[in-house]
């Protein structure tokens, strides 16, 4: 919509999965009420590489990538990490790979055992199957007739069938659904796919702002015919949020919180000028881990040493803000000289994964994938030299794995308030390979796949490896994955949620303190999961919506 009211009663500050998911179920459940959705980038229509699914690594570092990176440190050679996140409707949803994996059951105990009472995987399982339009059908573990289209590789690509064929040689089990419980072993991956195109957020919870399908291509659902838009939902593209605004404290447990000043409206630019927009209920911040903490601050909810550094006034004391960074690392990548032709990419580009243990976990921590292309940074293809092996007419694809039990933790703080809110005013750190239990986890997983790569399954695939050329020392790997370490751009836990010193927003996800104001979305995650993160994030907006309706006055 191009215009918006004075007033709406619902404020959602962020259009990715999360911000969609709440948006949507806030308007179907309460018709009386009226729902403002603000995004600062643009409704994503007619951009190819976002419905094309093996596309979505051109997305990265275009106008539709809030263009972060992690700051450089020796942990990591030195060098700067990009860390993709979506600037357009959908978000990340609408620029990521499409995985849906929620990791192990135990992972949503953690969040308990962590402060969060009330989160743990049994209360979070019926917002998973909420959620799910899964291909498998409804089980105990998966649902169906949500609003995510949730589908396996219907013809695996041969790079990610042989990742299967070949973890089975080396003694794991072959998963049928890695969302059902124990997820050691290999599978394919479960995707946001349908009918050959991304099936988003936007696509399953905001169908009446979905990209129409390219010509030629299948419609999906409502893409047939678009839906007319819910009368009380206004969707707001290219306006960018500010900082919130406060009175004092009025109400009290109708509007959720606790004592503190009361969370009013949102300033936000409406085509480049500023605009106050009044929440006469909640404001609901989902702009993600990098977002919702650098809004905090800029709203006086921080730390006050920072805040005061800053010079704004501490309308919060929470020194959580900001702390607690949690992200994946991933080695990009290993990577092999193909025996032939490999075919176009399908899928994701993927299609596969695989979790297993380090030698000193307690259940899988590991986790690999398989990229049907090069996957690597230019400074690590041009070390290996592997443009060489792609000029000489091979193709290359890669295996790379990753981090799902990592320790190191980062953190979020705002430089400066004379930048507008984005990358340019923030300093993010990653934390990734401080902890020297995370880079003997990566050095272990370097030899997995060196075995991996010698199976049966991947003989007739694999003409030699390239990156690394061969079998490491222990010193090898080491410095094979400080170079070559990347994200998995699943950051979280920036606004963490929980009981004590450190907590952002308490089990209800309202920001303490605060009044009228809750989180939902990664940010509020107190323990990264050992999975990709859209499936728990939207799981988050789903109860988030029930915790919200049930303040309603």
């Amino acid at each position: 919509m191009s215009t918006t009211e004075a007033a709406y009663d619902y404020v959602i500050v962020g259009g990715g999965s999360a911000g969609g998911a709440v948006a949507s179920r806030l308007a179907a459940a309460a018709p009386d009420a009226t729902v403002l959705l603000i995004e600062a980038g643009p409704d994503g229509r007619g951009v190819a590489q976002i419905v094309d699914p093996p596309s979505w690594p051109k997305l990265a570092g275009t106008a539709l990538d809030w263009g972060y990176s992690y700051e450089p440190t020796a942990a990591v050679a030195g060098r700067a990490i990009p860390v993709a996140r979506g600037k357009v409707l959908g978000g990340c949803g609408a620029t990521n790979a499409m995985l849906w994996y929620r990791g192990h059951p135990a992972d949503y105990d953690a969040w308990e055992a962590a402060g969060a009472a009330g989160w743990n995987y049994a209360a979070l399982l019926p917002y998973f199957r909420r959620s799910e339009d899964w291909e498998g059908g409804a089980s105990s573990q998966r649902g169906a007739g949500g609003p995510m289209r949730i589908t396996r590789p219907p013809a695996p690509h041969p790079v990610a069938s042989a990742l299967i064929e070949g973890a089975a040689e080396l003694g794991l089990p072959t998963l049928d659904d890695p969302n059902a419980g124990d997820n050691c072993g290999a599978a394919l991956a479960n995707l946001n796919i349908s009918k050959g195109r991304r099936f988003s957020v936007v696509d399953g919870y905001l169908p009446a702002w979905a990209p129409p399908p390219a010509p030629g291509q299948v419609p999906v659902g409502a893409h047939t015919q678009a839906p007319d838009p819910p009368a009380n939902l206004t969707v707001l593209t290219g306006s960018k949020a500010l900082r919130l605004g406060f009175s004092p404290a009025r109400g009290g447990a109708a509007l959720g919180g606790t004592a503190g000043p009361q969370c009013d409206s949102v300033f936000h630019t409406v085509r480049g000028l500023v605009r106050q927009t009044r929440a006469r209920v909640q404001v609901v911040l989902a702009l993600g881990a990098f977002g919702t903490p650098e809004l905090l601050i800029r709203s006086g909810i921080g730390d006050p040493a920072d805040l005061g550094r800053l010079g704004l006034p501490v309308r919060a004391a929470l020194p959580g803000v900001g702390r607690n960074l949690q992200d994946h690392p991933v080695v990009m990548g290993m990577n092999f000289r193909a025996r032939g032709r490999l075919g176009l990419a399908r899928d994701n580009g993927g299609g596969a994964i695989m979790n297993w243990r380090s030698s000193t976990a307690a259940r899988p921590d590991l986790h690999a994938f398989v990229a049907q292309n090069m996957h690597a940074y230019p400074d690590g293809a041009a070390r290996y030299d592997l443009d060489s092996a792609l000029s000489g007419g091979a193709e290359v694809f890669a295996i790379s794995p990753g981090l799902m039990g990592s320790v190191s933790t980062g953190y979020l703080r705002v430089r400066s308030l004379e930048a507008p809110p984005g990358r340019g005013g923030v300093e993010v750190a990653s934390g990734f390979l401080i902890q020297q239990a995370d880079v003997d986890a990566l050095a272990e997983s370097v030899d997995m796949i060196m075995d991996l790569a010698a199976t049966a399954a991947y003989a007739d695939l694999i003409d030699k490896p390239l990156m690394p050329p061969g079998r490491l020392d222990r010193s090898g790997r080491e410095a094979f994955v400080r170079e070559n370490c990347a994200s998995f751009f699943h950051a979280c836990g920036t606004a963490a949620m929980g009981t004590g010193p450190a907590a952002v927003v308490d089990p209800e996800l309202n920001v303490i303190g605060t009044t009228g104001l809750r989180i939902a979305d990664a940010s509020v995650i107190p323990v990264i999961p050992t999975g990709n993160t859209q499936a728990p994030v939207i799981a988050i907006a789903e109860r988030a919506a029930d915790l919200i309706l049930g303040t309603r006055s």
